[in-house]
């Protein structure tokens, strides 16, 4: 399967202000491209990337006063099978854990850990542990929050998603990631394209995706809460503890978003 993507997303300035974004594909990506990934920046600047403790490509740059528009077009391969399915994958003594994976046990800035175990421990803890158990907090997470893009807020943690019974995919998110970890899961946010390919065709404009991942069985599994199923054609862009590690953009300085498309189709042919 052959996928097309890429974005425009524009920034008015008044005055220079440094950016870094995580608009790039994951290097875990890159040997699936067809076409050239390059971030175009308009008016025509310095740009460059460097990868950060979770292994994602962050790039920077100084939006010009007057402001500054980037765009990306590539295509890529995908194998188009749902995400893996393994009922069987087992979930981990603690003490068994890799050293590397026992970050995504703690609490972050959106995933509040100590607000939530005692509700997880009440919902899940007759649930037998591994796969039925993230099953069943994506289950739960899918039914008790209510999807809407009037519900976005910059500053929504999953203590807040799971208060208001409302959000948008990272809410999602952040809540399942935040139950998990509370049942001593390891978790981690993901972010990148998810079009609807294989699915109908939804009526509001493209975005941006977020999922997470769980650590079973001594590998990474996909999940998604936003949609409670197996998807086809996911592009992962960044992981990390939780959005604040994989923010798209980050503006220091006064900056507004005035453009912001995202595309992800089904292609027969590379651009």
């Amino acid at each position: 399967m052959l996928i097309r993507a890429g974005f425009d997303i524009r920034y008015d300035t008044e005055v220079s202000v440094p950016m870094m974004t995580m608009l790039s594909i994951h290097p875990s990506r890159n040997k699936d491209l067809r076409s050239a990934h390059r971030i175009v920046a308009s008016p025509e600047i310095p740009i460059y990337d460097y990868l950060d403790a979770f292994g994602n490509v962050c790039t920077r740059v100084i939006v010009p006063p007057g402001g500054l528009t980037l765009s990306c077009d590539f295509a890529i391969e995908d194998d188009g099978l749902p995400d893996a399915h393994a009922p069987d994958a087992v979930q981990h003594a603690i003490e068994d854990l890799p050293d590397d994976i026992l970050v995504y046990l703690l609490g972050s800035r959106y995933c509040e850990t100590d607000r939530l175990s005692e509700t997880a421990w009440s919902l899940f803890g007759h649930v037998p542990p591994g796969w039925g158990r993230v099953q069943a907090i994506v289950d739960f997470t899918y039914r008790h929050i209510e999807f809407g893009y009037h519900h976005a807020r910059a500053t929504k943690t999953a203590w807040d998603a799971h208060q208001e019974r409302s959000g948008v995919c990272r809410d999602f998110a952040h809540l399942a990631v935040t139950l998990c970890r509370c049942m001593n899961i390891p978790a981690r946010y993901c972010t990148g394209y998810l079009g609807d390919i294989g699915v109908p065709l939804s009526d509001a404009a493209m975005d941006f995706s977020a999922w997470f991942d769980v650590y079973l069985g001594g590998a990474w599994h996909t999940f998604d809460a936003r949609h409670n199923q197996r998807r086809i054609g996911r592009i992962l862009m960044a992981r990390g503890r939780d959005a604040t590690d994989t923010a798209l953009t980050t503006v220091f300085g006064p900056a507004t978003l005035t453009g912001f498309k995202v595309h992800t189709d089904e292609v027969d042919v590379a651009p």
